[in-house]
């Protein structure tokens, strides 16, 4: 099974995450990750879905489909290797009176994650990678106790020369500054 991240830019209007998820729900399609957010164009949405499937066809009609909805301006889907993409992870970790200390060292400079917080009962660590990475090192700090882990969507960009928002339509686009 592949793993397929869908990046489709839109008009920024209500409802419309609804509708598009309606088309993978109707093709029993489970999506894995969504993540939704402005475009550096002011109005313009930017949805990332990461799904997996057998079928790079089914992916491709499923593209096609997406395309036919009037507020969509772009639809674009990659495999893994087409793109650059992040996750982040938080994990609050119990760190009761007695118990065996944290190794900060070894979290920062093996796993590449940080302290974004430290109360008096637990301690809250951020950990930005791929999907194996976060888990990895949840498979690490597991023994110390997770009170709590939160996984954000996947962020990603093409490994192409331009922006995607460049295959936009042509028109004068209002920018944040």
């Amino acid at each position: 099974m592949n793993t397929y991240t869908i990046c489709i830019f839109t008009e920024n209007t209500i409802g419309l995450l609804n509708r598009i998820t309606i088309i993978f729900t109707r093709r029993r399609i489970n999506i894995e990750s969504l993540t939704v957010s402005e475009t550096e164009r002011k109005g313009i949405s930017r949805f990332t879905i990461v799904i997996k499937h057998e079928s790079r066809e089914a992916v491709e009609k499923l593209v096609r489909q997406i395309r036919k909805i009037v507020e969509v301006l772009a639809v674009f889907g990659y495999l893994n290797e087409d793109i650059v993409y992040n996750e982040i992870a938080l994990y609050k970790i119990a760190t009761p009176l007695g118990a065996k200390p944290l190794d900060i060292e070894t979290i920062n400079k093996e796993y590449k994650a940080w302290v974004k917080y430290w109360g008096l009962d637990y301690v809250v660590i951020e950990k930005g990678g791929s999907e194996k990475e976060i888990f990895d090192f949840f498979n690490y700090i597991k023994p110390h106790g997770i009170l709590e882990f939160v996984r954000s969507g996947r962020v990603a960009v093409g490994k192409t020369e331009k922006g995607l928002v460049e295959y936009l339509p042509d028109v004068e686009w209002e920018y944040y500054l």
